[in-house]
């Protein structure tokens, strides 16, 4: 049986627990042993289940080379306790085996874990503004629309040798954006980038949606300093003074800035220590009990490196602001103690860079209900965001521009002209049925772009539109909806096909040119005899 990648998905965690055993039980070799003057079967030594377990492990691209024995042992006591091995006595249920001679067997059958047949969170979709422009558009206590009929003659006088004759339009002013409305853009788009990332039809099976607070992304977004670390407005959740500097003196080493040279052998260690110790108390790991599955989901993507950094920057967003920022300093001691060879051994039987990883695992990731494969997984996770924390505790670009365009959209004057495809909103809740909030915010989730290509093609379609107006509007529908633009006009070239070139007058004439000009009339000497 070969080991396969468990990708993104619901009860990932599960599956890989399942995938585990069945390998395990599948490869592990069992042969006669004898102790005690007593022969058994089919069975096998501790320190051979954790030599081969060992391999097994290090061989899956779901774990890693990064995993060490110890944890082996720790993973096998929990196979002791659900019965997925039990001594040569029949013996099982207590977390006490260790590296030694001891011999071990397999039960007829290891239970596996079953799938939950009713999903944890609810199944309702992203939720969207409910102001968007559709009800925005057909409510009018909420939008104030203010007609302005331009057909006066100044205006006609100023611009009708220009542009010739315009036709009667308006403007619709959009109501001013509350702090709530831009909070609850930012948490609609951040979500379904995140579920985009992960190549998922849903997140209702790996997160509760509603959990998610808007106001959290927008303050990791903009509230930052120069070196991209959040900023708190809430002096009360910062690090203590004493951490700070501590956490800053090992980032630094050996140029201490904060405090004297150390006086003695070990201090290093000492500073260590206490930093550890703060964090092996904190009651939440920083990236909290909530989004554990998330997170876990996204280790399913480490084989795709771009892919992973990218999820893992919009799930970090999502973070509370005082989370993100003690794991933003955290992650930067972490990185540069691994990186640093000036820095003394903080530990004796391992090195740094693995003490780094030991030590800090669970209090940045653990399920809140211990999971078997818990410490497993965290440090897998762990691993990769500390050598590529910088990229990871970062803003998304990507994410930022297209949120920031929208809300540009939003706040914009539009121009709706009678009978054009865009003022056709203007009265659809008159010519078109009346649908409920939740029905309209399902249908705008599974086919969003449908309208803007039909609104595409209208205008790409539009014979009474001159090559101007078809330009003007292009452009603009570029600039608004830049994915959908280059879905259907990919190249400059076919962009070029809508406006074939009109042939003037002058190539018509082309025909009577002469490929040599008539020379002037030069008088000529004559020779007599």
């Amino acid at each position: 049986m070969e080991p396969r990648i468990i990708g993104p998905g619901p009860y990932r965690a599960t599956k890989l627990w399942n995938e585990t055993i069945e390998l395990f039980r599948a490869g592990m070799p069992q042969r006669r042993h004898r102790i005690h003057f007593k022969t058994h079967d089919q069975c096998f030594t501790a320190s051979e289940a954790i030599d081969f377990l060992h391999d097994l492990l290090q061989c899956n691209q779901n774990f890693g080379p990064d995993v060490t024995r110890n944890q082996t042992v720790q993973l096998l006591k929990k196979f002791q306790k659900n019965h997925v091995i039990e001594d040569v006595k029949g013996r099982w249920g207590k977390e006490d085996f260790e590296d030694n001679s001891c011999l071990y067997r397999f039960p007829p059958v290891s239970p596996l874990k079953p799938y939950p047949k009713i999903p944890q969170y609810s199944t309702e979709p992203i939720p969207f503004p409910e102001w968007d422009d559709r009800e925005s558009l057909s409510s009018q206590g909420r939008v104030p629309v203010k007609p302005i009929v331009m057909n006066s003659d100044m205006w006609y006088k100023r611009h009708s040798i220009a542009i010739g004759e315009v036709r009667v339009c308006r403007l619709v002013y959009r109501r001013e954006l509350t702090k709530a409305d831009v909070e609850e853009i930012w948490k609609s788009r951040t979500l379904l980038h995140l579920q985009k990332s992960l190549g998922l039809d849903s997140l209702n099976d790996v997160m509760n949606v509603k959990s998610v607070q808007g106001k959290h992304i927008v303050h990791n977004v903009y509230n930052i300093n120069k070196q991209n670390i959040v900023v708190l407005e809430d002096r009360s959740k910062e690090l203590p003074h004493w951490l700070l500097s501590a956490m800053k003196c090992l980032a630094n080493w050996p140029n201490c800035s904060d405090m004297k040279q150390p006086m003695y052998v070990g201090f290093e260690k000492d500073v260590f220590k206490t930093i550890a110790d703060y964090h092996g108390y904190l009651q939440e790991p920083l990236l909290t009990f909530q989004l554990f599955d998330v997170f876990v989901n996204v280790l399913g993507l480490l084989h795709k490196k771009l892919v992973a950094i990218e999820a893992l920057q919009v799930c970090c967003l999502l973070l509370p602001p005082e989370n993100r920022r003690k794991l933003q300093l955290l992650m930067r001691m972490m990185a540069r103690i691994s990186l640093n060879r000036e820095m003394p051994p903080l530990c004796d039987t391992s090195g740094n860079r693995a003490l780094m990883v030991q030590t800090f695992s669970r209090c940045i990731l653990r399920s809140k209900e211990e999971a078997d494969l818990g410490e497993l997984l965290s440090t897998k996770l762990v691993t990769f965001m500390m050598d590529n924390y910088q990229d990871i505790l970062s803003v998304p670009l990507s994410l930022k521009n297209a949120v920031e365009d929208y809300l540009g959209h939003q706040r914009r004057v539009q121009i709706k002209y009678p009978g054009a495809d865009m003022d056709t909103t203007l009265h659809s809740s008159v010519t078109q049925p009346q649908v409920t909030p939740h029905q309209y915010e399902y249908q705008r989730v599974n086919k969003p772009q449908d309208p803007l290509k039909l609104s595409l093609e209208d205008i790409i379609t539009n014979k009474q539109l001159s090559s101007k107006e078809r330009k003007k509007r292009l452009k603009q529908f570029q600039r608004s909806h830049p994915e959908v633009y280059k879905e259907r006009l990919p190249t400059p070239e076919s962009e070029a096909a809508l406006f074939p070139e009109k042939t003037s007058l002058k190539s018509h004439l082309s025909f009577f040119t002469l490929k040599r000009p008539f020379q002037p009339f030069q008088r000529t000497r004559s020779f007599r005899m």
